[in-house]
């Protein structure tokens, strides 16, 4: 069976038309719903602890358990859209994540809403790669992929945007739980608007999913993320020691099994290119500091600065922007420099702006605080764009599910692993800060272990005294600084190694040199690609 230029990754030579850059925009209608989610639910966590007084881990399981499922499942949905079709699978999750979000706006307790948001997760784990995986099939050529993946990587972006306002305003008029029925109208338009504008793909020839390693993968994920939860609240434990190597056990055996299987959930393969392996690597790193910074920089204008949801979202404006200006105009200046020049100098920028955030102390620093975080955010946007068209890029098109997958699993798992590890990092400072001050000057009515908890806790504490409120500002905003430290640290690495690695990489649009250590891309199977609305 003869090889088509798409299933080899050579550049075709047709162009998208109309009905292509129309479908990007459906294509860009879950993306957004996905954004609005993200900074929605960071500015409602205030007032949902006030409703449902979730103790600090319950809180950040509220916010990871979501993108947990998400990171453990993308691999997997994005096998599944391959074999079953990917616009049917797009159409399915979008349904799914508007029944969910009713349950998660109606949640009576902290359990429930966990639970609600993990069935959120496993309805976005069918989204992003179900998009991502389309725009390799609507577009072909090489320089307008380049481009449609930057606006639909900005379209995420605008999403982060909007949130905060959009959310601000409904958090001044309504509950918390309004926050998550706005997926409802974007869902409707989804499942009117795709079947007419998207073409269903799915590969020729493939396989059944592998429910083993499905498995796997979940038990490579979750662990991992309990023992860095756990680490925080009880130390580095026995039950640490088993979890991260219970871990470590599954992601072997997990590796081992899809180099053995001839039609694996994840191919590994990935992973020896170095283009695509590299870019993988930054956009989790990358996203690790990204996630974090977004968690703390919301909590800080809520809690330390006392801003309303409103006033807190639109401080939120400037930061979204530049991540918008950056993921739209990285895939721009990568048609005349080289790519890993690019982002290693977005990242260059980001760590600037973690520097910034060191220099936070206490209340009154809004101006430094959100500097700080728009240049981390210029650096997301760059590397969301290029990174993701450096992993897709490289790829047959009958395995553009499972590397568009990849690419938004590493994102996912990125954000958050960043919620988990710097959230749990600021939570161990503040903790040894206060443990010495809250018992003994923790007011009446039995404020002290609301203080010790959380800087949550205190603030929604009427009878802490305002003195211990200050000094837990204080203790709050010193976890914050130590965090901003080590992830400048880590993405000033990422910067040097995005230069020297990615420097091969030639801009957009021309041929790229074949790496002999890379795999010879597949030929198995034509895949079935088509715009018809019963397909």
């Amino acid at each position: 069976m003869s090889a088509n230029p798409r299933e080899t990754g050579t550049a075709p030579s047709s162009r998208a038309g109309p009905r292509e850059w129309t479908g990007l925009g459906v294509l860009a209608l879950p993306t957004i719903l996905l954004g609005l989610d993200v900074t929605l639910l960071y500015l409602a966590l205030p007032a949902l602890s006030v409703d449902l007084q979730p103790t600090s881990t319950q809180a950040l399981w509220i916010l990871d358990s979501y993108g947990l499922v998400i990171a453990g499942l993308l691999v997997t949905m994005g096998s599944i859209g391959d074999r079953l079709g990917r616009r049917r699978l797009l159409m399915i999750g979008t349904a799914a994540f508007g029944i969910v979000s009713i349950v998660a706006a109606f949640a009576p307790s902290a359990e429930i809403l966990i639970a609600a948001r993990a069935l959120l997760g496993v309805a976005g784990a069918t989204l992003m790669p179900s998009c991502l995986a389309l725009i390799t099939n609507m577009f072909t050529d090489a320089r307008q992929r380049a481009l449609a993946i930057g606006v639909w990587a900005t379209t995420f972006a605008l999403g982060m945007a909007a949130g905060p306002l959009v959310g601000g305003v409904l958090l001044e008029s309504f509950w918390w739980g309004s926050a998550f029925l706005l997926a409802l109208p974007i869902a409707a338009l989804v499942l009117l608007t795709a079947p007419v504008l998207l073409p269903e793909y799915r590969a020729a020839d493939a396989g059944r999913v592998d429910l083993l390693s499905v498995a796997l993968s979940l038990g490579a994920i979750l662990p991992l993320v309990y023992a860095i939860k756990h680490a925080a609240t009880h130390g580095f434990d026995t039950q640490t020691t088993v979890t991260l190597v219970a871990s470590a056990v599954f992601t072997v055996v997990f590796v081992r099994r899809q180099r053995r299987l001839s039609d694996p959930l994840l191919d590994v393969a990935l992973f020896t290119n170095r283009a695509s392996g590299t870019a993988l690597g930054v956009l989790l790193v990358g996203l690790v500091g990204v996630g974090g910074a977004l968690y703390l920089v919301t909590q800080h204008l809520q809690l330390v600065e006392a801003l309303s949801p409103l006033a807190a979202g639109a401080w939120m404006g400037p930061p979204a922007l530049a991540m918008v200006v950056a993921a739209i105009g990285a895939p721009l200046l990568a048609r005349r420099v080289r790519p890993g020049y690019v982002v290693s100098g977005t990242l260059v920028l980001s760590t600037l702006g973690y520097v910034l955030l060191t220099q936070v102390h206490g209340p009154n620093s809004i101006g430094l605080l959100v500097s700080g975080f728009a240049l981390v955010y210029l650096g997301f946007g760059s590397v969301g764009a290029l990174g993701s068209d450096l992993v897709v890029g490289t790829t047959p098109a009958h395995r553009a599910g499972s590397a568009a997958a990849m690419s938004e699993t590493v994102q996912e798992l990125g954000v958050a692993m960043g919620v988990a590890m710097l959230g749990s990092l600021t939570t161990l400072v503040y903790r040894n800060q206060m443990r010495v001050t809250a018992p003994t000057e923790g007011g009446p009515g039995g404020a002290a272990p609301a203080v010790s908890e959380s800087l949550a806790g205190a603030t929604s504490t009427p009878q802490v005294p305002p003195a211990l409120l200050s000094q837990a500002k204080e203790a709050f905003t010193a976890g914050l600084n130590i965090s901003a430290a080590v992830t400048g640290a880590a993405i000033l690495a990422l910067a040097t190694m995005a230069a020297v690695v990615l420097r091969q990489i030639p801009p957009t649009g021309r041929s790229v040199p074949a790496e002999p250590s890379a795999p010879a891309p597949s030929t198995r199977g034509t895949g079935h690609a088509d715009f018809s609305s019963g397909s």
